[in-house]
């Protein structure tokens, strides 16, 4: 349990924290270290992050922060899910994300800040927020998505298959879930069959002519996070979560 990272000219960094994925800090944080590891490895060519279990990532552990007093681990998860983020954006070499089951909240700024996503045929994408009582990774859902669906999503806090991403384009391929590890494989092992040296340069000149810094904007969007728990609706939403209500 926990995350971990398989080296080699294609590394791959594991998620995995039953029965939901639900990422509580040290996660985060650890997904940052061990993707800046991967990425400093020479000999990697390319990342392929992926998760065990049913499903991709349900964000956050929203249960680890009703456990606490104050505001101590909202804190801390915040920070941690913009290292993590942070991390998959700045890794020198291509990141794949391969998406299998669901992707929600904290999920959608791992995937949205990937060079790559395959998922498998029952993905699905959402960012349920503000059922949660907090803002954040619109930043992220933006690349995904045409710019009225990503607003619907946000407040609607609807779902997207992995099908009507590959329709925009965002996705690069869809396959069995079965075969989701192999197929992400697959595409890593194409590019790291190109020349490394010009792919590590590839990543660094597109990060560089981004229209939108991801992640100025995705701390920009936690500052209404933090607002809302100080006027008290974080907090209502989330013990509403825990209770099932």
């Amino acid at each position: 349990m926990g995350v971990h990272l398989e080296p080699g000219a294609i590394a791959e960094v594991v998620i995995d924290f039953p029965p939901v994925n639900a990422v509580p800090v040290a996660g985060w944080l650890s997904v940052a270290d061990q993707l800046t590891a991967a990425g400093a490895d020479p000999a990697t060519r390319v990342v392929v992050l992926r998760a065990e279990g049913r499903g991709f990532c349900a964000g956050v552990d929203i249960k680890e922060m009703q456990r606490s007093e104050g505001h101590q681990v909202l804190l801390a998860a915040n920070r941690g899910c913009a290292a993590a983020f942070a991390a998959v954006y700045d890794c020198p070499v291509p990141v794949i994300a391969a998406v299998q089951g669901f992707c929600l909240g904290g999920g959608i700024g791992l995937v949205g800040n990937a060079d790559l996503i395959v998922a498998a045929d029952d993905a699905t994408f959402g960012l349920p927020e503000v059922d949660r009582g907090a803002l954040g990774a619109a930043t992220h859902l933006a690349r995904l998505v045409p710019p009225q669906l990503m607003r619907a999503m946000v407040y609607t806090c609807r779902t997207v298959t992995a099908a009507d991403l590959h329709r925009f384009g965002t996705v690069h391929e869809v396959v069995p879930a079965a075969g989701l590890r192999v197929a992400a494989r697959a595409v890593a092992g194409a590019i790291a069959a190109k020349d490394p040296v010009v792919i590590r340069r590839a990543k660094e000149a597109l990060n560089g002519i981004d229209p939108v810094d991801v992640k100025r904007s995705y701390r920009f969007e936690q500052g209404f996070t933090f607002e809302l728990n100080l006027n008290g609706a974080g907090d209502r939403a989330r013990q509403k979560f825990v209770e099932g209500r």
